[in-house]
């Protein structure tokens, strides 16, 4: 079987899941890697046994003429990475936040019509595996016509005057995070499950003095279908369960025939109205990020790719997150409601 030549940009924390998912797929060879830091692109390379390593992007592309690209680097240097891959007609798949702000954005979308290459975003919180689960649940009519969907999440990283050190120390700096590095996910997630947003309010508040970023968030909103969601955050407390980074929080969503709950194990259980609450039988991953969310996201990406079909986040639709994402911060802001579609 021919594989695919795939090369990977970026080396830092959250790369390591890429790399990791890309060695369990068959169809991929990651033949070469790019970061400005030496050490720290060293340490992938020996870790997952590829070839070669670069410093400059535009020698690894013209060197290793890959199939495709995968960006795994701050949000601030896709724009200038995007262009200057879809000029040479590589496919490409770029982490989220797809851009700085919803102008950025638009200049990327600007950019991929002027170069058509195959383009997805790695949003991977829609590929975990009990989002999928509830999809087809919900799908299924199990509870009926859902009209609520509530989502809590309690990340526990962001307390202390360490905060976000072990990790991702450049959080602390952010002047937008809860929603920008987070709540985007959950956005795009509401979404898949609930249908499209019509209208945002938002309540933002920072309760660790030592970041400059919003840490707490109440999200509300409302769904074309009449639906209502709400998603209640902070990355401040911590949640029942050692891994707070598993599901990211528990959900809740309710309809006319019936609940949906969703516990930070991953467990999934279907309450019809009048009768008790059963376990919903599915397995769902240990390995890897939040369900092996990741490899999914990339297989997807891959077999997509194969068949020369769209993806589910491609830039076009995925770009309608970035917008509600800035409605979230404008309505805080201003303190009222707002409406998506204006």
């Amino acid at each position: 079987m021919k594989k695919l030549k795939g090369v990977v940009i970026g080396a830092g924390y959250f790369s390591d899941f890429h790399y990791n998912a890309w060695a369990r797929i068959p169809e991929v060879e990651i033949v070469a890697l790019c970061d400005l830091d030496l050490v720290k692109a060293s340490q992938m390379q020996t870790k997952y046994g590829i070839p070669k390593q670069y410093q400059d992007v535009e020698t690894m592309l013209e060197s290793e003429q890959p199939d495709f690209v995968d960006i795994i680097t701050p949000p601030a240097s896709h724009l200038q990475l995007i262009r200057q891959v879809s000029a040479l007609g590589i496919a490409i798949i770029c982490q989220k936040p797809l851009a700085p702000s919803y102008a950025e954005a638009e200049q990327i979308i600007e950019i991929l019509d002027e170069n058509p290459v195959p383009f997805m975003v790695h949003e991977n919180f829609r590929f975990q595996p009990w989002h999928r689960e509830i999809k087809k649940l919900l799908d299924a009519e199990s509870i009926g016509q859902p009209h609520n969907f509530y989502f809590q999440t309690r990340m526990g990283d962001g307390h202390g005057e360490d905060a976000y050190l072990s990790r991702q120390p450049y959080f602390r700096d952010y002047k937008r995070l809860l929603i920008y590095e987070t709540g985007i996910h959950f956005i795009d997630t509401f979404r898949y499950l609930a249908g499209e947003i019509t209208e945002v309010y938002a309540r933002l508040k920072r309760l660790n003095p030592v970041i400059n970023g919003e840490d707490t968030a109440m999200v509300q909103f409302t769904f074309e279908s009449g639906a209502w969601g709400t998603w209640d955050a902070n990355r401040y407390n911590e949640d029942v369960i050692p891994n707070n980074r598993y599901t990211f929080g528990t959900f809740l969503i309710e309809g006319t025939e019936g609940s949906i709950r969703l516990s930070p194990d991953g467990k999934i259980s279907i309450q019809p109205l009048g009768q008790a609450i059963k376990e919903h039988p599915y397995t769902p991953s240990n390995e890897g990020f939040a369900g092996d969310s990741c490899h999914t996201t990339q297989e997807h990406f891959i077999q997509e790719l194969l068949k020369n079909k769209q993806f589910e986040t491609q830039a076009t639709d995925y770009i309608i997150n970035l917008k509600v994402q800035e409605l979230i911060y404008q309505s805080a802001k201003e303190n009222t409601p707002l409406s998506v579609k204006e």
